[in-house]
């Protein structure tokens, strides 16, 4: 089975958790902290602070706003449901507005549509490593959250995601651009946000054995452990997007001749992360359903993914949200959307075993 998105882990990470052992630092401690300064500079973002996911970083965002109790936050169907759960533990209504048809993302047009007085938050998704169209959801004088989890290189309209945004937050999970396993990162340039944030998510120590607690917090804090391996993809970053690149561009030329099965749309204004390759199939013109063709790849022993089903149609939002009004591009979307296997750890004669793989269940299909 070819995997979907193995992680690209060489020797150095080894080492750098090894060296980390030793060091006796297996919670934050200074490789966490070297993390940070570093992804500073690298996000052009005035403050950095690690966290233990970027589920968390998420939660803790909106926590830092003050988003709570009777709060609503508008949001994206097409997600991992992530981003609306933290939107739930704070105590707070997502709001699920439809997506744009090219990429997915969300729809600023409707975004303004669904904005109350209880509106407190945007939150946005960086679907794939394709920005947001941040602008006109930043024009609607709201606190916006951005859930950059796949979009640690991305740049929209000349400026760095994770310099935009009230609050931008990426994931280090295992499947991620910069992958440490798990971890997560908020990017601000509000001092008040970052504040927060540090209080939130570990217990505030003064000297010695003297702490105090000035807000009831969480355990969100980042390890050194997992720290280390993330300052080491940080130094692969170039390295591996190159290979992404090259493995965007095998599939782009192949799926050109393919009837029914096009990828997303990439906006040339900005950087993409090149994080997923994403498709819609198209059942009419690709001779099959979605589902059809990913068990027809799997056994071509070809692994593949959904980015993602819409979160307001699965179980507990579907019983809760009874008055959600139907989000048709984003359903849609959701039965045809496929992603294809990529990643660095991947070699050129992989993806042509997809693509060849991608070629003979396209033919059967249409025969």
């Amino acid at each position: 089975m070819l995997g979907f998105q193995p992680p690209a882990i060489g020797d150095e990470e080894i080492v750098a958790v090894t060296e980390t052992l030793r060091s006796g630092w297996l919670t934050t401690g200074p490789s966490a902290a070297r993390l940070e300064e570093r992804m500073q500079a690298f996000l052009e973002a005035e403050h950095v602070l690690a966290l233990a996911s970027g589920t968390a970083a998420l939660h803790l965002s909106l926590v830092a706003l003050g988003v709570g109790p009777g709060d609503e936050v508008i949001t994206t169907p097409i997600t991992w449901p992530a981003t609306a759960n933290v939107i739930v533990h704070t105590g707070a209504t997502p709001v699920f507005v439809d997506v744009r048809e090219d990429d997915l993302n969300i729809d600023p047009a409707r975004a303004a549509e669904a904005v109350t007085e209880r509106t407190k938050a945007v939150l946005p998704v960086d679907l794939a490593g394709q920005p947001a169209d941040l602008d006109p959801l930043l024009e609607l004088g709201l606190p916006v959250v951005e859930d950059a989890a796949h979009a640690a290189e991305s740049v929209y309209r000349g400026r760095k995601v994770g310099s935009i945004a009230d609050a931008t937050c990426f994931s280090l999970y295992a499947t991620k651009n910069i992958a440490a396993g798990e971890g997560g990162l908020i990017a601000t340039n509000r001092a008040d946000v970052a504040g927060a944030v540090q209080d939130l998510r570990q217990m505030r120590r003064g000297d010695g054995s003297v702490y105090d607690i000035p807000v009831p917090g969480y355990k969100a804090n980042l390890s050194d452990v997992l720290a280390a391996i993330a300052l080491c993809q940080l130094d692969k970053v170039d390295k591996h997007r190159e290979i992404r690149v090259r493995q965007f561009a095998m599939y782009d030329e192949a799926l050109a001749a393919l009837d029914g099965i096009t990828p997303l749309a990439r906006d040339e204004r900005d950087v993409h992360a090149l994080h997923l390759y994403i498709v819609r199939i198209d059942p009419e013109s690709a001779g099959a359903t979605r589902d059809e063709y990913q068990r027809a790849l799997r056994e071509e022993n070809i692994a593949t993914s959904i980015h993602f089903l819409p979160v307001h149609k699965l179980t507990w939002y579907r019983e809760r949200l009874r008055d959600q009004a139907p989000l048709p591009v984003a359903e849609r979307a959701g039965d045809e959307i496929l992603s294809l296997p990529l990643s660095p750890a991947h070699s050129d004669d992989d993806i042509s075993d997809v693509i060849a793989a991608l070629h003979r269940v396209h033919e059967r299909f249409n025969a």
